[in-house]
């Protein structure tokens, strides 16, 4: 073969090359047109976040509670008689020993007086029986040695029999005699003793007409007037009632699961009970006192009672209160928002947000809900941030949104109560 037709041939192969690779660049520019315009990226998904804590949380249980006073007293008049005076006003704070209300006491002041005198006569009786019985005792003696002289007398034949029998006879009639004046003397002293027993009764009679607080407290509505007539021991119309409030109860109840862990952290101390007053921003604080050792079958509760010394008189008698009362204090617990936390077919997990701003999902172990917010035991650690709001369209790895923290809302009310340890 000539070199003519070998230069058209390798001529021709060129051309061919050439627009095989024009094709192909063609093809690539129309393969890459979808590429050179992006699709759009799906927006962030907006979230409220909150970073996970480490503090000492307090293990609390909230109730509705009842405030009882300590004592109270039905004041009572013991005696019959009329309100001659009343000493005090409607709702004043006495003390232990203040005089409350006078009976017309001149009736038991006669009565007094009558019986110190049948005293002092019987008294005069009594030594008039005493005066008796030291004369017929000298004369008694003087009976004896008579006897005695006459008996010598009779046996040695120097008096007749009948004389010595008549001073026998004199001597026994006088022992008979002194034997009577013992007996009237004693009969005397116990009269005597009756009188005295009368006059004291006499006098604490007219005691009563004295009515004084049996306790410290506050007094209620005066149910009686100056001028009335009572009637002694009138238990249905009580003068007043007082009620002692310093300090003061606060009774409670809370489930009887409970009871265990009261007893337990009782021993281990005094539990703080915190009472508060609708409209009123500072709680009175008391320790718990008392446990009661039934289990109330109705309602399955257990009842407590808390004391509070009330010295600023914010708790009153038949008031309720909201009660909470620390078992214990959960030290450098993991604490998020309850609402971080979801459920799941595994178990509960929260959102936590990467530092590309993307979610993944963790799952946690709840160790108890106190109020508003949970205690993690496992899952998270302090400074992780979790998402509390929007977390129904999210899904791992998703790019999420902050949105601005908004203003703190009010404490809660209730707390969830206290899960098992």
């Amino acid at each position: 073969m000539n070199r003519a037709v070998i230069a058209r041939r390798r001529s021709r192969t060129r051309g061919w090359l050439v627009c095989a690779a024009l094709l192909v660049a063609a093809c690539s520019r129309d393969g890459d047109a979808p590429d050179a315009k992006a699709a759009p990226r799906a927006p962030a998904v907006p979230v409220a976040v909150s970073e996970v804590v480490r503090r000492d949380v307090p293990v609390q249980l909230r109730v509705i509670g009842n405030v009882q006073a300590l004592a109270t007293v039905s004041v009572l008049s013991q005696v019959n008689g009329e309100v001659f005076q009343i000493h005090f006003a409607e709702g004043q704070e006495v003390k232990t020993g203040d005089l409350l209300f006078t009976i017309d006491a001149r009736p038991f002041e006669a009565a007094l007086s009558q019986a110190r005198a049948q005293l002092a006569q019987h008294q005069a009786q009594v030594a008039q029986a005493e005066a008796n019985l030291a004369r017929d005792t000298a004369q008694y003696e003087n009976a004896r040695v008579e006897e005695t002289r006459y008996k010598r007398l009779a046996d040695g034949g120097f008096v007749a029999r009948e004389q010595y029998d008549q001073m026998r006879t004199n001597e026994q009639s006088l022992a008979a005699t002194l034997a009577a004046d013992r007996a009237a003397v004693q009969t005397a002293k116990s009269v005597v003793q009756a009188d005295e027993a009368a006059v004291d009764n006499a006098r604490v009679q007219l005691s009563y007409t004295q009515i004084r607080s049996p306790i410290d407290g506050r007094t209620g509505n005066l149910l009686i007037h100056k001028g009335n007539v009572v009637k002694a021991q009138d238990v249905g119309n009580p003068l007043v009632v007082i009620n002692r409030i310093h300090p003061v109860y606060v009774s409670f109840a809370v489930p009887e699961r409970y009871v265990e862990q009261l007893g337990r952290y009782r021993a281990a101390g005094e539990l703080r009970v915190e009472a508060g007053v609708p409209g009123v921003s500072k709680a009175a604080v008391g320790d718990l006192s008392f446990l009661n050792n039934t289990v109330d079958p109705a309602t399955g509760t257990i009842q407590l009672k808390a004391t509070f010394q009330n010295a600023d008189n914010t708790l009153w008698p038949g008031q309720f209160v909201n009660v909470v009362l620390t078992l214990y204090t959960e030290r450098g617990a993991l604490v998020v928002p309850s609402r971080a936390v979801q459920p799941g077919q595994q178990g509960t997990y929260v959102y936590v947000i990467k530092s590309d701003l993307t979610v993944e999902s963790r799952p946690v172990t709840v160790a108890l809900v106190q109020g508003s917010e949970s205690v993690i035991a496992t899952g998270v650690a302090a400074g992780d941030r979790v998402v509390t709001d929007g977390q129904l369209r999210l899904i791992p790895g998703v790019r999420v949104e902050i949105k601005p923290a908004e203003p703190a809302a009010p404490a809660p009310k209730t707390t969830t109560p206290l899960g098992q340890r």
